[in-house]
This record gives C-alpha cells, sequence and structure tokens, in this order.
C-alpha cells in the first residue's frame, strides 16, 4: 500500500467539538457582526469582503445577506471570511480560546515528528482556522500544519475540490489521508482518489457511515490507517 505522506483534517466535529463552533463562536460573531462591519467597512479587507456580498447578492444590503447567511449556516466566502476577523480580534484580545479535543494535539505532534505533512481543510477561512490553532486550549498549533485550505479551493462535497487541493500539495491523491466526521465530504474526498477515515465521536451525535473507515478519536485513526501513535 501506498504510504501517508500528508494528513488533512477537517475541524468541526473532527478536532474541535461541534458546540465550541455553534455554542461560542457563532454567537460572539452575530453579536458584534453589525457594529463591527460598521466600524471597519473603510479598511480594504472588510471593504474587498461586502464587495462580494453586494455581487452574490445584488439588490440587498451587505450586513442584511450577512445576517441571513448566518442564521442558515451558509458556507458563503465572504461571511466565512468577515467572521474569521471578527474571531480575529476576539482571541487577541483573550476573549476566545480554540477549543481541541484532548486526542488531537498529542497525535498530530508525533505525526511531524514522524515526517508527515499536517493540512487543514474547513468551510471555515484560512483565518479562522489558523486563530482556532493558533490559540488553542493545547497551546499554539498552528506551526504544526504546513498548508490550510477553505471554500476557495471549491466546497468540501465536491470531488474536483480534493484533486485541486492535490495539486497544491504536489502529492498524489493516494498519499493523502482526510479525517472528517462527515460522510459526503469523505466520499468526496474518496472520489478523487484520497485515502479517507472518518471520525466518530459520540458527544457530538456523528452518525457512523458504511463507506469508509471509521474511528472514535485521532488515536484510533492512526491506528486503523496504519500512522504511528501517540504512547
Amino acid at each position: 500500500m501506498i504510504p501517508v505522506a500528508a494528513v488533512l483534517v477537517d475541524i468541526e466535529g473532527t478536532t474541535t467539538p461541534i458546540r465550541f463552533v455553534h455554542d461560542v463562536l457563532f454567537p460572539y460573531a452575530r453579536e458584534r457582526l453589525a457594529d463591527w462591519v460598521n466600524a471597519h467597512a473603510g479598511e480594504r479587507e472588510v471593504a474587498e469582503q461586502l464587495a462580494e456580498c453586494a455581487r452574490l447578492a445584488p439588490g440587498r444590503p451587505p450586513l442584511a445577506s450577512l445576517l441571513q447567511w448566518m442564521a442558515e449556516d451558509a458556507k458563503v466566502t465572504p461571511l466565512k471570511a468577515l467572521q474569521g476577523m471578527i474571531w480575529r480580534d476576539g482571541y487577541h484580545a483573550g476573549l476566545l480560546k480554540g477549543e481541541i479535543y484532548p486526542d488531537v494535539a498529542p497525535c498530530l505532534r508525533v505525526w511531524v515528528q514522524a515526517g508527515l505533512r499536517l493540512c487543514v481543510y474547513s468551510s471555515g477561512s484560512v483565518e479562522a482556522q489558523k486563530l482556532i490553532f493558533g490559540h488553542s486550549v493545547a497551546g499554539d498549533l498552528a506551526p504544526l500544519f504546513s498548508a490550510f485550505f477553505d471554500t476557495r479551493v471549491g466546497p468540501k462535497r465536491e470531488p474536483d475540490s480534493y484533486g485541486r487541493l492535490a495539486i497544491a500539495l504536489n502529492l498524489p491523491p493516494a498519499e493523502i489521508l482526510f479525517l472528517s466526521d462527515v460522510e459526503a465530504e469523505l466520499d468526496a474526498a474518496s472520489a478523487a482518489g484520497l485515502r479517507t477515515c472518518q471520525l466518530v465521536r459520540p458527544q457530538d451525535g456523528t452518525e457512523p457511515g458504511t463507506r469508509h473507515p471509521v474511528a472514535a478519536d485521532f488515536p484510533a485513526a492512526a491506528r486503523r490507517m496504519g500512522l504511528p501513535a501517540p504512547g
């Protein structure tokens, strides 16, 4: 079997409890969105995202579109980018701390020591990804990762997205292992030739599928997929 050269991880429900995203991060951004956008609308990176909102929803005020997309938990790039900027301020102010499952950080460190490349692919913006890992309860984990990908590479349930991701990593798809809790994402990755393993964490209510190897945590995924594990 071709050895794994890179491990690609999802965040929500895979490295981070779903409740942290839905009960902490989303409410934090929602409560501050209007005031924050009004205060920062003149800044270039914010103005660019507001212009993209206007392009995606012509005729509607960008703020109205953002609030609707947030209520729908829509995977829309400008929303994710602006949420990431709001969270950045919260992390830097010490008001937010990225929650990570206890089994994740030890595995990440073992994999890096073994020479594996670690990458993230999440519908949250690249900046939001770096903030969760960079300000995590387990310390600064961001330097462990060599690449971060968000919806700019494509939707997570489309095989072409994973093909583009493999090209960006300059690796054959078969040398990339994707860890996610969502079976539809794993289906897309598998269709593109990636190796897959589903994280099924009972506390998040994840239902095990039938088309991919299943593991309850990162050490179990490592053993299941032939990777080194802590201890």
